[in-house]
């Protein structure tokens, strides 16, 4: 399996495969009642977003998962942000996440050209382990200094994941992503 949403464009082992970054239990703080799945089910319709928000051009609306069920993005397309924005939608109450940690997350993520899924660990039902220093810029920017077991989302710039697109994801140059984030732990 390969990181291909959240990894740097530098391909190395480290960053493509979460088998070479997974970190012993021993060594994580765990917040989350099962941090050793991400939940698959579709969150429940009619929910309220919380997190709304108007681009240079569209817009997303986001709600963030539960134990229960997965997040939502629903992405007026196409949707574009002129600087990368990123909002808490659950506070967790674990320890501050610093920028060199190797964090494991629930993550979906979304292109905001055309507002499809291009990754998402809810769907493989599984969280993903890796070193923040081995994302996207904003990756990083949204989970740095968020407390563990929170919930966030970012919409970011195509200077801050792929400026020169990804296209194993189907991401293009230029191309805005929304990503929704449950942190699980940090180490």
């Amino acid at each position: 399996m390969t990181l291909t949403a959240c990894g740097s464009e530098a391909e190395t082992p480290a960053a493509s495969s979460t088998s070479a970054i997974k970190t012993a239990p021993s060594t994580v703080t765990q917040m989350s009642t099962d941090a050793n799945s991400c939940p698959t089910t579709p969150p429940a319709a009619g929910g309220a977003a919380e997190w709304t928000l108007p681009g240079a051009t569209g817009s997303v609306a986001v709600t963030g998962s539960t134990d229960t069920a997965a997040p939502l993005v629903n992405v007026t397309a196409p949707f574009s942000v002129a600087e990368t924005q990123v909002h808490t939608l659950v506070a967790g109450s674990g320890p501050v996440v610093p920028g060199t940690a190797t964090v494991s997350v629930c993550y979906m993520g979304v292109n905001g050209r055309d507002g499809s899924v291009f990754d998402s660990s809810y769907q493989r039902g599984e969280p993903v382990d890796f070193p923040l220093n081995g994302v996207v810029p904003g990756f990083q920017k949204a989970i740095t200094g968020q407390n563990v077991g929170s919930t966030v989302a970012v919409a970011m710039t195509s200077a801050d994941g792929y400026p020169n697109g990804q296209p194993a994801a189907g991401i293009q140059p230029g191309d805005t992503l929304v990503f929704a984030i449950k942190i699980l732990s940090a180490s």
